[in-house]
């Protein structure tokens, strides 16, 4: 009987697989929408449970019935505007263009960088739409209220609507505090941004699923062997299944589905607290599924860039959910 050979197992989807720069991904493109609002929000990964929902798709068989269905929590402290950013755009793409920051800021933010010395805030007035091409927020998170750390993560917002529109919204919440409900409502769909669990150094047969080699081969049993006429170029090539780093990738996932935000911790609260995070304390957000990612780190979820018109925009009817222990 012949021995099944699968040496070119594994996605080439996205390569290299490196680690990534930080532990929070940075976003580069966002949804278009005429909505004077900030297009993203983050939080920290809390675990998952599961619930029990009416099913409200229109095409399933199984609509009007309660189904089954895992989802994963998110708790979502407030984030702060410490600076509106003007960007002036070119041939060769934005540029940033001038930075206007806020007098009130936590202390905390001094771990993270340095406090500005000129405190800009009230020349933001005198500025125009004519002035610039596209403004953004720089946010920094709130990690002193979940209690698991006081160094906050900076990353920029960008702001839907129209450009008089982002400037009024910049002047009204720079040093203020922007809630997850002013961004997303129930049902929303979401894309996930995240950085995944790190898995350190693995062989070919765990990063990649090749199969094992019979146990009378040469040299090793658990690598890829010949190619055979791959070989030809007198190296090997790049999308050989080797050994190397696996895990601790920046991810994106689309269309996550938004089954709830709420504001009591007891609704959610499990027994004896979520492994490795303990009780949430703020608010959260409930998804639909998995989500990349070890419990306390930072997830960052933007409005979607591309919606799945299949999933309704509309939240179901939640009929239980799942206290019990995950210990």
């Amino acid at each position: 009987m012949s021995n099944v050979r699968k040496p070119r197992a594994g996605s080439m989807q996205v390569w290299p697989r490196i680690r990534a720069n930080r532990q929070y991904p940075r976003v580069r493109s966002w949804a278009p929408s005429s909505e004077k609002k900030p297009l993203g929000f983050a939080g920290y990964k809390v675990g998952m449970t599961h619930i029990i929902h009416v099913n409200n798709i229109k095409t399933s068989k199984t609509k009007g019935e309660e189904i089954f269905c895992p989802v994963t929590v998110i708790e979502c402290p407030p984030l702060k505007v410490a600076s509106v950013r003007l960007y002036s755009q070119y041939a060769y793409g934005s540029q940033p263009k001038t930075q206007f920051n806020s007098k009130i800021l936590d202390k905390e933010i001094e771990r993270k960088l340095t406090k500005p010395k000129k405190q800009n805030e009230e020349l933001l007035s005198k500025i125009s739409a004519n002035d610039f091409d596209d403004l953004t927020l720089l946010v920094y998170t709130q990690p002193k209220l979940l209690g698991l750390k006081k160094t906050p993560e900076v990353f920029e917002i960008a702001v839907g609507g129209s450009k008089e529109d982002k400037l009024a919204y910049a002047k009204e919440k720079l040093g203020k505090e922007i809630t997850v409900k002013e961004v997303f409502s129930e049902g929303n769909q979401a894309d996930i941004h995240a950085v995944t669990t790190g898995k350190g150094f693995q062989g070919p047969m765990k990063r990649f699923g090749i199969t094992r080699r019979r146990h009378k081969s040469e040299k090793s049993i658990r690598n890829p062997g010949s190619l055979g006429g791959w070989q030809a170029q007198g190296h090997v090539m790049y999308r050989v299944a080797h050994a190397g780093q696996m895990g601790y990738h920046t991810r994106t996932e689309y269309n996550k589905q938004i089954l709830k935000i709420g504001d009591k911790p007891e609704e959610i609260n499990v027994k004896g607290g979520f492994p490795h995070f303990g009780n949430v304390k703020n608010t959260y957000v409930m998804f639909r599924g998995s989500i990349a990612g070890p419990q306390k780190r930072l997830i960052r979820f933007n409005a979607a860039i591309r919606p799945n018109k299949n999933i309704t925009k509309e939240a179901p009817n939640i009929t239980y959910v799942s206290l019990a222990s995950k210990q």
